[in-house]
């Protein structure tokens, strides 16, 4: 499984960013998915996580409200809407991959697969 994530920049407070993942292979549908962040100096984060067919998600209480995790299984996507964007959102945003489970985990360790990361910056 290989994860592409994308659509990171640079906003001021208040923006918005929309961030995509794209995996390869034939059976993302099976995947649950997640998204995680990493700040300089701090540990590896979790934001949100979706299952296999999109039917529950979970999100970190420091994001619930403003950022939004959805999926489309045909075209092998999962998505992260952020609105709203403060300073303290900064950070490398990664996107993961449970693919035995298919669970909303918060965990690092529940995935096995992870994209490269996609920066972030949210100016005041």
């Amino acid at each position: 499984v290989q994860l592409q994530a994308s659509g990171g920049g640079l906003v001021q407070a208040g923006g918005s960013l929309r961030l995509s993942c794209a995996a390869s292979g034939r059976s993302f549908s099976t995947y649950g998915m997640g998204w995680f962040r990493q700040a300089p100096g701090k540990e590896r984060d979790f934001v949100a996580a979706i299952t296999r067919a999109g039917g529950n998600t979970r999100y970190a209480d420091s994001v619930k409200g403003r950022f939004s995790i959805s999926r489309d299984n045909a075209k092998n996507t999962v998505y992260l809407q952020m609105i709203d964007l403060k300073p303290e959102d900064t950070a490398v945003y990664y996107c993961a991959a449970d693919p035995f489970y298919g669970n909303v985990w918060s965990a690092p360790r529940q995935y096995d697969y992870w994209g490269q990361g996609t920066q972030v910056t949210v100016s005041s």
